[in-house]
């Protein structure tokens, strides 16, 4: 797959997230203008690969580098798109999960007002897919 939206009227969004845990919790971004947080990443650009994906967004979102050599897919997961758009247009958010390690300071980047370290308790203040993540983490007693 290369779009970030796949074929006429499939209305499929494909993602890339990083999984980041530290002592239970797991770290989140809020775009300005925004109410939820998020898993860090994004949309797929044509052509690109998971992993150039992530390490792009990653940077772009945190300005940190993901270490190639130690990321490791966790998971694919699809929900509706939180919103008018994902209950009546059946807009569907694709997203595969990785861990890695990283290389630098964790910053917002211009694009990001917040970053926070999310608990299972936050389950609400993120969107469907991303409450996905937070069940499977929990369940694996990995996320508070």
């Amino acid at each position: 797959m290369t779009d970030s939206i796949t074929g006429p009227g499939t209305g499929l969004i494909d993602t890339v997230a990083w999984v980041l845990l530290r002592d239970g919790r797991i770290l989140g971004t809020r775009t300005r203008g925004k109410d939820l947080f998020y898993i860090p990443g994004g949309k797929r650009h044509d052509g690109e690969s998971d992993l150039q994906t992530l390490l792009r967004e990653v940077e772009e979102e945190l300005t940190v580098a993901v270490l190639p050599s130690s990321v490791a897919h966790v998971g694919t997961y699809e929900a509706p798109v939180d919103g008018p758009a994902g209950g009546a247009g059946g807009l569907v958010v694709r997203m595969a999960c990785y861990t890695g390690d990283y290389r630098g300071t964790l910053a917002a980047s211009s694009e990001i007002e917040e970053i926070a370290w999310l608990s299972y308790a936050d389950r609400d203040r993120v969107p469907p897919v991303d409450r996905l993540v937070f069940d499977d983490l929990h369940a694996a007693g990995e996320l508070s």
